[in-house]
Order: C-alpha cells, then structure tokens, then sequence
C-alpha cells in the first residue's frame, strides 16, 4: 500500500470577501506542482460563500463537477435550463462535455453555504452535457459507508463518465467499517469532513485529506463523531478519455 497525507492546514487557501475557499490541490491562485490531482481527482474545493454572493455565470468543459453541500442552500442555474436548490443531503453532478455555463448562489440572505466543489476528469471526451442531483437521505446509514456516487446510473446515487466510486459516512466512536476497492488499479483518497478517524494506524484529523493506492482494502475506525467521503478513482491518467 502506498499513501499520502495532506493536512488541512497544508492546504492552498484563498479569502476574496464573500468567498472562503480552501484547496486541497492546484486551483486558480494556488499552485502547487506536488499538488496537482490525486490520480482523475482534480479539484477538491472546501468553499464558504457568504449570504447572498456566489459564482456568476462561467463555461466549464469535459469535467465531471460534483457539489456535495455541507450546511446551507446553494442555487443553480445553468444553460440547459436548470435552476434548483441544493443542501445538505443532497448531491449534484454535472458533465460538462462539450461545454456548459452555470452559475451557483448562496440562496440565503442570513447565512453562509458551506459545499465541497470536486473535480474529476471524465473518460470520454465531448459528450452531451448533463445535469442530475439526488437527496442522499434514503440511502444513508449510521456507522457504515454508503455510495453516493458510481460509473453506472442503475446504481445507488449520482453517476458519472469515469470508473470512480464515491461513498460517505457518519460513525459514532469506536464503531468501524472496512472499504473495499471496486476496481483494480483504483486509489481512494480520504477527507475527513468531521471528527477524527484512524485508517491503518494514521490518525486524520478534521479537513485531512489521505490518499491510498496499491492496496484491495482498508479499514477506518471512528475515534470521535465522525463524518468521512471517501473518493475512489483510476490512479492511471490514462483513464481519461
């Protein structure tokens, strides 16, 4: 097994006023070339928007993006014609494909949004671009991880154009669970979104990011109340289309 560890504190950050943003890899004014992806995943923004601000309209192409929002409610418009709403619980993802504009508002005039932005590269190149959210509330389990996101769209949560796996889960502590890899070649990279775990005998703390490769199974244990994503994807950039 092979890993890398990514403290939060470690992580580029970027304060603009109405947007808080932390990035666990390369983005816009933070670049750093030992922090570049972790395998497909290219982006994997912590982002606070303050009340009533947010991104305007702007183009992004053969991406696959997904929002998972923390606290809050975010607004969507983009150029197929979609407005919603999405909070915590929910889940969106978007295949840019051949190019598409959207924009993304804190909906609330009292309050931050709190969403995690991620990136990851597709499979296949120019294709029709595509839109779908899910509420994750019937699907989510206590002290066990449950999938919110996979490459199949009969499968439980959003899919997208690349073999990746993405699962979330809340544990009480000193409950556990262990995580098999769905695809050989495949790395998973850890972020601890509440509480404090231990993965093989490495203690990750609140924003870690841990990333683990060359292995078929791990297991986490909780050591407080805890919340963890766990991200799978092809370690081989070869597995962009």
């Amino acid at each position: 097994m092979k890993t890398v560890l990514h403290k939060a504190a470690t992580r580029g950050h970027a304060d603009h006023g109405w947007l808080n943003s932390h990035h666990t890899f390369s983005f816009a004014g933070y670049q750093n070339p030992e922090r570049m992806h972790f395998g497909v995943l290219r982006v994997l923004n912590d982002d606070q928007v303050a009340a009533g601000k947010g991104f305007g309209t702007h183009p992004h192409d053969n991406m696959e993006i997904i929002s998972i929002p923390l606290e809050g409610d975010l607004e969507h418009k983009d150029s197929m014609g979609n407005t919603t709403t999405i909070k915590e619980g929910d889940v969106q993802i978007m295949s840019a494909g051949t190019g598409i504009f959207h924009s993304e508002y804190n909906k609330n005039d009292d309050r931050d949004v709190k969403f995690l932005q991620i990136w990851v590269f597709p499979n296949k190149r120019n294709v029709e671009p595509r839109y779908d959210q899910i509420s994750i509330r019937d699907i989510a389990k206590e002290n066990a991880f449950y999938q919110v996101l996979s490459p199949n769209p009969k499968d439980d949560g959003v899919w997208a154009h690349q073999d990746a796996w993405f699962h979330l889960g809340r544990f009480e502590p000193n409950s556990s669970d262990t995580y098999t890899l769905k695809k050989e070649g495949n790395g998973v990279y850890v972020f601890v979104l509440e509480g404090e775990v231990e993965i093989n005998g490495q203690r990750l703390e609140k924003r870690d990011g841990f990333g683990l490769w060359e292995t078929n199974s791990f297991d986490l244990t909780a050591l407080t109340d805890s919340r963890v994503l766990l991200m799978e994807v092809p370690m081989a950039l070869e597995a962009i289309g």
